[in-house]
């Protein structure tokens, strides 16, 4: 799909596109724009974003995810790479969707001035593929403590492909969040 300011690229889970800026270059350097009102509205992605993150990575191999909240404070993200170069992680967790389980990834890099739409409903998380990678997330709903959920990155079931980048670092936290098979009934609880 080709909007005004990008390139829309869907992806093997329904709703999570990669955002693909069409740049204007000349002698200063490039522009782009990963983010539209006005041209997500006219395609039903969700346009609503009320905050905004940002983390900052120093070394390669940082592992955060996957990460996300539960009903009624489901987020719709939109994840880019201002600085670095990371492997970033969609996980669908819709349980009335076909692709329950699936996962799509996208390399995001500050070179290529690219966004990850990732729509209510699914995990995220990423890997830094390089030191001092930065990585921003608009967000659509507030964080809540109480909503915050995730799920194991390196789960059979799902069957994340990641890079291998050596030594990983990560928190405690996400080192033992639970399986997809231990959320399931949490999550058709949902329904």
């Amino acid at each position: 799909m080709t909007a005004t300011h990008f390139w829309l690229q869907e992806t093997r889970l329904s709703g999570c596109i990669v955002v693909e800026s069409i740049l204007a270059e000349d002698d200063r350097g490039c522009f782009g724009r990963t983010y539209s009102t006005e041209e997500f509205a006219a395609i039903g992605l969700d346009i609503r974003f009320v905050e905004c993150s940002v983390s900052r990575n120093p070394r390669a191999g940082t592992m955060r995810g996957l990460h996300f909240q539960t009903a009624p404070y489901e987020e719709t993200k939109l994840v880019s790479c201002s600085r670095g170069r990371i492997f970033d992680v969609a996980v669908d967790l819709r349980v009335e969707s076909e692709t329950f389980g699936g996962w799509t990834a996208v390399e995001l890099s500050a070179d290529r001035l690219q966004a990850h739409y990732i729509p209510r409903g699914m995990a995220h998380g990423f890997i830094t593929l390089e030191a001092d990678s930065d990585v921003r997330y608009q967000i659509s709903v507030p964080y809540r403590p109480d909503a915050a959920r995730g799920v194991r990155w390196d789960d059979a079931e799902i069957g994340i492909a990641w890079p291998d980048v050596g030594v990983l670092t990560m928190s405690d936290r996400d080192r033992n969040l639970p399986t997809l098979a231990d959320l399931d009934a949490t999550l058709s609880m949902r329904g």
